[in-house]
């Protein structure tokens, strides 16, 4: 993890404290020195572990883990533990919950994808949006791949993308792929998203390396593989269907032998998972 994400870490919990814990500051002595444990309350696969512990450690509290990121745990499992003044741990609690929670979400969610459809398809790539919560994409995404899936791109710098609006605004998929061709470095793919078998030939004669399959059926999605078949290009283009994708039918799509599948469901509305803190004294010190 680099400075810049550290900074947003810490932002997070100043954001929280604002100007002081009120309620514990008026409790709780200052020297009052604690143990604490951070418990896992449904199966899950674990993630912000790593983020946990900088903040902790930006709090002057001493970390140990008892599992890492990307590992499964069970109902009730410890997952760390925490030692340190009340009064910081304390202040740190929320923040930290919420982040664990959401990462490991996102993680389970995707690692449940994952497996369900690397028994069809073992080269498909499961992929994230960036249909995230806004300040806290690179941690969302981050627990994508703890749970075995790609980022896809992480913002608009990372790579072409032409979409629908753009289609619009050009007039054609294939103005918008010459234009483009034309203004950026052969360094960068060019992905493009269509809506019909139609859209998809036109992107593929025009020279497209990635070609999203937008709310299609499973039937044009076949009827595109063919296509590159026939045109001995099954290798040389990569395809990736997203939008209306779910747990009941994701399977289907793997079948087809696609590249990619994105679901924006990953971290959307994902689900937290349930984590909390509980204390134990370690000693007090009373003035």
């Amino acid at each position: 993890m680099n400075i810049k994400h550290e900074d947003i870490l810490k932002k997070y919990l100043l954001d929280d404290i604002g100007f002081g814990d009120i309620t514990t500051e008026s409790l709780i002595d200052r020297d009052l020195r604690i143990d604490g444990e951070i418990k896992c309350h449904e199966e899950a696969v674990i993630a912000g572990l790593e983020e946990a512990n900088l903040l902790y450690k930006s709090l002057n509290c001493e970390v140990e883990f008892i599992f890492k990121d990307g590992d499964k745990v069970k109902p009730n499992d410890v997952i760390m533990n925490v030692s340190g003044y009340a009064t910081d741990i304390l202040v740190g609690e929320r923040t930290i919950l919420n982040i664990i929670g959401r990462m490991s979400g996102i993680a389970t969610l995707t690692k449940n994808y994952v497996d369900r459809v690397r028994n069809v398809n073992q080269k498909v790539i499961i992929a994230a949006t960036r249909k995230t919560v806004p300040g806290f994409n690179i941690f969302d995404k981050k627990a994508v791949m703890i749970g075995g899936g790609d980022t896809h791109r992480f913002r608009l710098d990372d790579m072409i993308l032409i979409k629908d609006n753009h289609i619009v605004l050009l007039g054609s998929i294939t103005e918008a792929i010459k234009t483009i061709k034309n203004k950026i470095s052969f360094t960068k793919k060019i992905e493009i998203e269509v809506e019909s078998v139609e859209n998809a030939y036109e992107a593929i004669d025009c020279g497209a390396d990635i070609i999203m399959l937008d709310n299609m059926i499973i039937q044009d999605v076949a009827k595109i593989i063919e296509y590159l078949k026939t045109k001995n290009m099954r290798q040389n283009i990569m395809l990736e269907v997203s939008g209306g994708i779910t747990k009941n039918n994701i399977i289907d799509y793997a079948k087809t032998g696609i590249d990619i599948i994105s679901l924006g469901e990953l971290t959307h509305s994902v689900k937290s998972i349930d984590v909390s803190l509980t204390l134990q004294e370690k000693d007090k010190h009373i003035n």
